[in-house]
């Protein structure tokens, strides 16, 4: 154990964090001692391999800590620069970029798919199911970019013909989104709200269409550079050998051990580094660290400014952060009555603020059980960094939402 101390000690003297500063983030300092141990507890028991832990309050951090294994078997601590597959915390950079163009006036938010993808004229819609047949019938209007932007463009698959495209990802963008395009929409567009990471891989293809380049070009041009985001990536194979050394390694809970998981998972392998991969995924494509998220979580907390500069305009933070949902029912996964915005998920009321999030609170998980949130009320940031592919976080980030909001002081 004491080996294992002074590595964990080693990697945090090495690695320079930013300036930490709890009384100036206006939060408790024993507060923050305790949450951090309580997060630390999940991985020394074995609830999950490791955890990176951030939290911000008035752009001052108050606390960034790691804890437990990068990789158990290799005996590799986790670092708070330690890397990882943050899967559907992509949707809202995604959603960002798509913001972008609607500001350089080359996308509009309520336009038809199709007058920027062709492929997805003359779709059909399921009208039933019988057994093995189904009766198609056309849709009473046409998808439109806010449908895929709030979940409700009833886009499913991606299908059969793309049956192992998450694991592999051996198909380029456009190639993918055209066979996404014939596949029957599962209700009317804007009826019900339908998690469809299609439709968000359809957004990515529009900011390659949009934008005249490839998808993961547009995202590193005009969000991760100007925000500084240096450990933002979708090709782990282009990324120096540095980064790629610290990745996080993705696991399971069986029989109670926790073990790698296999090439089954979102990404394949986590430590084959999606070798030749071709397809950007902007559903949950992205590699980043805890630092560069706070990052582009604080552009959207000051509205749209990153060190002087504005990348995005204010009108748009508040859109892609309001209700676009109105009454559907459970339009989101968080617990209570959740709500979308465009790209976000937002807490609509009391009833959503379980973990003692405000109402108006905008925030994304992952499918490895990463989550990131701004609470505009508390003028709070929180990013939670695991690699666990069976659910079992979902324990440590609740506790790890719940004592970060309860360290405020002011």
């Amino acid at each position: 154990m004491r080996i294992v101390a002074c590595l964990i000690l080693s990697s945090r003297l090495v690695l320079a964090a930013p300036d930490i500063d709890p009384v100036k983030a206006g939060m408790d300092t024993a507060r923050l001692k305790r949450m951090t141990e309580r997060i630390k507890a999940f991985s020394d028991q074995g609830t999950v391999a490791g955890t990176v832990v951030l939290v911000a309050r008035h752009g001052t951090i108050a606390a960034f800590e790691a804890s437990g294994w990068q990789d158990i078997e290799a005996r590799k601590p986790m670092r708070p620069d330690s890397i990882f597959q943050v899967m559907s915390m992509t949707k809202p950079v995604t959603a960002v970029a798509i913001q972008m163009l609607v500001e350089d006036g080359k996308v509009r938010v309520g336009d038809p798919v199709e007058k920027y993808l062709p492929e997805f004229r003359g779709q059909w819609m399921v009208e039933s199911k019988t057994g093995t047949s189904m009766v198609l019938k056309r849709p009473t209007r046409a998808v439109t970019v806010r449908d895929l932007l709030t979940h409700t463009s009833c886009m499913v698959g991606p299908g059969p013909a793309l049956a192992q495209l998450y694991q592999k990802m051996d198909r380029p963008l456009g190639e993918a989104v055209a066979v996404f395009a014939q596949l029957p929409l599962d209700c009317e567009p804007g009826s019900r709200w339908l998690y469809s990471n299609t439709g968000i891989a359809t957004l990515g293809r529009i900011v390659e269409v949009a934008g005249d380049q490839p998808f993961e070009a547009f995202v590193a041009s005009r969000i991760f550079e100007p925000l500084g985001m240096k450990d933002s990536f979708f090709f782990p194979d282009r990324a120096t050998p540095g980064q790629r050394e610290r990745i996080a390694a993705v696991y399971r809970s069986e029989k109670g051990a926790l073990l790698k998981a296999g090439d089954d998972i979102l990404g394949g392998n986590a430590l084959a580094h999606r070798k030749g991969a071709r397809y950007s995924a902007p559903e949950f494509g992205l590699y980043s660290t805890a630092a560069d998220l706070l990052r582009f979580y604080d552009l959207m907390r000051a509205g749209g400014v990153h060190g002087g500069k504005r990348l995005l305009s204010r009108a748009s933070v508040e859109l892609m952060t309001s209700l676009h949902t109105g009454d559907l029912p459970k339009a989101g996964w968080w617990e209570g009555n959740p709500g979308f915005g465009l790209g976000w998920e937002v807490v609509r009321d009391a009833a959503g603020g379980l973990s003692l999030l405000s109402p108006g609170t905008f925030h994304h998980g992952g499918a490895f059980g990463t989550h990131g949130w701004i609470d505009p009320r508390k003028d709070l940031v929180g990013v939670f960094l695991v690699q666990q592919a069976d659910g079992r976080a979902d324990e440590v980030k609740k506790a790890f939402m719940a004592m970060a909001v309860a360290a405020i002081t002011d």
